[in-house]
């Protein structure tokens, strides 16, 4: 019984370890786009040690349709799309799900991240030299 409570003690400290965070990179106000496009970005980091970087997929949720995101060529777990947000709307609510596959003992295994809701502004005008200030 003593050797069943030091294996549970060790296996929960070894599975408490792993973190998973969800970094958005977008700000919270872009300019109004003629073409009705406008960028999302987020940066996803895990400690996972099982974690298959290959599977990672993330998408972004609008209003509960999912938009799927692409990896950027240069930087390492940075993710970016364009939405497509209708004329004349001024606020979006938005969050980031990234699904992705780990190995496990003698299987494998799939989980998701959610982050939090986010909110994005269309504003009139160019917002130039705001950008870098305002980002979440």
């Amino acid at each position: 019984m003593r050797w069943f409570c030091v294996i549970c003690t060790c296996f929960s400290l070894l599975a408490g370890c792993t973190t998973s965070t969800i970094t958005n990179l977008t700000p919270r106000e872009l300019p109004w786009s003629q073409t009705g496009l406008y960028p999302v970005e987020a940066m996803y980091h895990s400690n996972q040690r099982a974690l298959d970087a290959d599977s990672v997929k993330p998408i972004v949720i609008v209003n509960n349709q999912a938009f799927p995101m692409r990896q950027t060529q240069l930087t390492e777990g940075r993710w970016e799309t364009l939405l497509p947000i209708p004329d004349g709307t001024r606020v979006v609510n938005y969050h980031f799900k990234f699904d992705y596959e780990y190995s496990a003992v003698l299987m494998r295994g799939a989980d998701s991240k959610l982050s939090p809701p986010y909110q994005l502004r269309i504003v009139e005008g160019p917002t130039t030299g705001k950008l870098l200030m305002r980002r979440e």
